[in-house]
């Protein structure tokens, strides 16, 4: 327990545990408490110097708008992420902010999702890795991170008040591990909790997933703070392991103290999260050190860097990319994009940039072409014919054609959802109208999440997704499509060919108070993998400017009784630039007790490699590697696995059946337990025969084969019952005695 605990009132106590402001935790000036100041800020510091809104709706002070999180999930690249959460940290110091919210590393559950640009991945492994990075460099410059949004908060439509409906597996394999992983590797300061309820219970208000989760399961000792205006009955809050309401409001206070007097709220509550809050906040300030100035040119430069390494090459027929620097014809660019970039997202991260590149303005940087420009459409949705006529009159049939396309920022946004995965219908007509000139085009887009390519694949020869890459957006475009970087970018959500085939379609988005998480654990790569559906680009896909080749890959089991695996790969670069290849690896358990997605995200790494240079690679498959979530927590069952290393979920190199021997979990039965269960139970199978050799003189086993299977599926309570057993339920509570010992 914090020491000043003890010398707090009782109000003063009630007090810290809302907001003192819009933006700050309470003071208590009496014991020299100061209050925490948050900011917004997973790709940014959205900093207001004055008492504003959260949504994003005044101006706030410059900052570095780095690239948003569907950009730097597609990096693959955590070290890269510490390094923009250590600039974020410094500039977060700089404007005396205490608590960065960040990062989102909520699961891309749909492709609709209004906020998928703030958020990594449909992948929990890969967001869990790139989140704990992110964390790890914001907290080591004395800043304290608050992840978010927990939990199956993956949706805008309704986020106030709907019902994520979802069972514990699909939530401790999919929605839970990327914030455990955090939690467990990086410590974060703080732990957001979002909007809306599980299963019936507000996120806020959930003992259960804040506290038996959160704490107990998962060693959180931060403390958990409310999304602005997520808490609705602060006293249920309170009890439950929300510790600070946000933002300010005096009814909070009120109603913790009514329920504190009326004995429904225990002081000892008050006090534990009291004490978390001044213990994380006392933490966080004391690894402070002397900030020296913040280098804003610098923090550019990493934007720029970033933005590079997550621009994924989705399609390059002949090479037509990188273009050539020395051609000497004009370089044709079309698309309102280019003078006007779409780099970041709409909402409460939306950052007001130190300075912002545009491709048109860093074209000459990198080539002494001429260019010609024409914006061709407009970013208001409104058909413009002249603008049309005006871009296909630049464009002759040996043109190559740079063609800006990509979501206008009213199209996608933090508080609403998209209805369709198209891009804009002028947009395409642009891409018609040229395509029947030229076939030497180069589509970049700019979108937060991800589109219909199928208009677009077959009329470009090369389609280079830049996501919204931050403010340096434009220069890292420009060196890329010239060839002086490479796009290191690798798909962290796969690109379905169309909407109807997402896994959430049918469920999406629920009604107004429920929706229902009808594909449980398959979402993403799972769904498609699962159903055997064609994609228009897979999971981990990306292409670059050389070649690689991955070689000589092992695997060694250390202990067989032990579910570690070691994974080796020799990777080579087979062409004649630096180039960097992503080295995933995927495990299936080829039989087990319950269903389970073909593949999984089990490891990866990045490497940077020069002509002809080879590096050797080892990763380690823990006992999470192997493991589902059943009755038990997480289980490991003896048998078969099949490990795979590719460059994507459907790129696969090589794959090795290996075995595991590790001992049998035993489920523990229960009253409703089928009879099936009680076969596989090792004490209680045996009991059953004995009981039905006692009942009926033999096994059940000898029994007609489709009775026996249709048995095998009922709760044995039930078949004793049906069979004319006296008291079945006092015969299965006996049988559970001895099978438990």
């Amino acid at each position: 327990m914090h020491p000043l605990v003890s010398q707090l009132t009782e109000q003063e106590k009630i007090s810290l545990l809302s907001g003192g402001t819009f933006w700050t935790s309470a003071d208590v000036e009496r014991l020299d408490v100061v209050g925490a100041r948050y900011s917004d800020g997973p790709h940014g510091l959205r900093y207001q110097a004055a008492e504003a809104d959260h949504l994003g709706l005044n101006n706030s002070e410059p900052a570095t708008a780095f690239p948003t999180g569907a950009a730097t999930g597609s990096t693959w690249n955590p070290e890269l992420l510490r390094e923009i959460g250590v600039a974020l940290g410094r500039e977060s110091r700089a404007r005396g902010v205490d608590v960065l919210l960040g990062p989102g590393v909520n699961i891309k559950r749909s492709p609709l999702c209004g906020r998928n640009f703030e958020y990594f991945s449909e992948d929990p492994l890969l967001s869990g890795e790139l989140g704990r990075f992110w964390v790890d460099g914001v907290q080591s410059q004395g800043v304290g991170a608050s992840v978010k949004h927990f939990a199956a908060n993956n949706q805008e439509t309704e986020r106030m008040r709907v019902s994520a409906e979802v069972d514990e597996r699909t939530l401790r394999e999919i929605y839970f591990p990327a914030f455990e992983r955090v939690v467990r590797a990086a410590r974060p300061a703080s732990v957001m909790c979002a909007y809306n309820a599980i299963n019936g219970v507000p996120a806020s208000e959930s003992r259960w997933l804040l506290t038996d989760v959160l704490r107990a399961d998962w060693g959180f000792d931060g403390y958990v703070v409310s999304d602005w205006g997520a808490v609705r009955r602060p006293a249920e809050a309170v009890a439950a392991g929300t510790d600070v309401a946000m933002p300010s409001a005096d009814s909070h206070a009120e109603e913790v103290q009514a329920a504190l007097d009326a004995g429904a709220l225990d002081l000892a509550a008050i006090d534990e999260a009291v004490s978390r809050v001044l213990s994380v906040h006392d933490r966080v300030r004391a690894t402070r050190g002397v900030l020296s100035d913040v280098d804003l040119a610098e923090h550019h430069a990493l934007a720029k860097r970033a933005a590079i390494e997550s621009m994924v090459l989705l399609v390059n027929e002949g090479g037509v990319l990188p273009l050539s620097p020395t051609a000497r014809e004009d370089v044709v660019v079309i698309g309102e994009f280019a003078r006007t970039p779409r780099y970041q997202g709409a909402g409460s991260s939306h950052v007001v940039p130190t300075r912002l590149d545009t491709l048109l303005g860093a074209i000459s940087s990198v080539t002494p072409r001429s260019v010609r420009f024409a914006p061709g459409f407009r970013l208001d949705g409104v058909a413009d014919a002249a603008l049309v006529d005006e871009a296909v009159r630049l464009v002759s049939q040996d043109s190559t054609v740079i063609l800006m396309l990509g979501l206008p920022e009213a199209d996608e946004s933090e508080g609403f959802d998209r209805d369709h995965l198209r891009l804009p219908t002028e947009q395409l007509e642009l891409l018609r109208r040229i395509a029947a000139v030229t076939d030497h085009i180069v589509v970049v887009l700019s979108n937060g999440s991800v589109v219909e390519l199928e208009p677009i694949v077959g009329r470009a020869r090369a389609v280079l997704e830049t996501w919204l890459g931050g403010q340096a957006s434009g220069a890292a475009l420009a060196e890329v499509l010239f060839g002086v970087a490479e796009p290191s970018g690798r798909l962290a959500e796969t690109i379905p060919i169309r909407l109807e085939d997402t896994p959430a379609f049918v469920n999406w988005p629920g009604t107004s108070t429920t929706v229902i998480y009808g594909e449980r654990i398959y979402v993403g790569y799972r769904w498609y993998d699962r159903t055997r559906r064609d994609v228009a680009f897979e999971f981990g896909h990306g292409l670059g400017y050389t070649t690689f080749s991955i070689e000589e890959v092992s695997v060694s089991i250390p202990d067989p009784t032990e579910p570690l695996v070691w994974v080796e790969a020799s990777v080579r670069n087979t062409g004649e630039r630096v180039g960097s290849e992503v080295v995933q690896v995927y495990v299936g358990d080829v039989v087990a007790s319950l269903d389970r997605p073909l593949r999984e995200l089990k490891a990866f790494e990045k490497v940077e490699l020069g002509p002809g240079e080879t590096r050797r690679m080892r990763l380690l498959l823990d006992q999470r590697a192997f493991a589902f979530w059943g009755p038990s927590g997480w289980t490991v069952e003896p048998g078969t696995f099949r490990v795979e290393v590719g460059t994507s979920s459907r790129q696969i190199v090589e794959a090795f059946d290996i075995e595991l021997d590790v001992p049998m979990p035993v489920t523990p039965l229960r009253p409703d337990s089928t009879l099936e269960e009680w076969f596989r139970h090792p004490v209680g199978g045996p009991l059953v025969n004995a009981l039905f050799v006692r009942l009926h003189g033999s096994a059940f086993e000898n029994t007609d084969e489709a009775l026996y299977r249709m048995a095998l599926g009922m709760p044995l309570n039930l078949i004793l019952d049906l069979g004319g057993t006296e008291d079945a339920e006092t015969v299965v509570a006996r049988l559970l005695q001895e099978a438990h010992g």
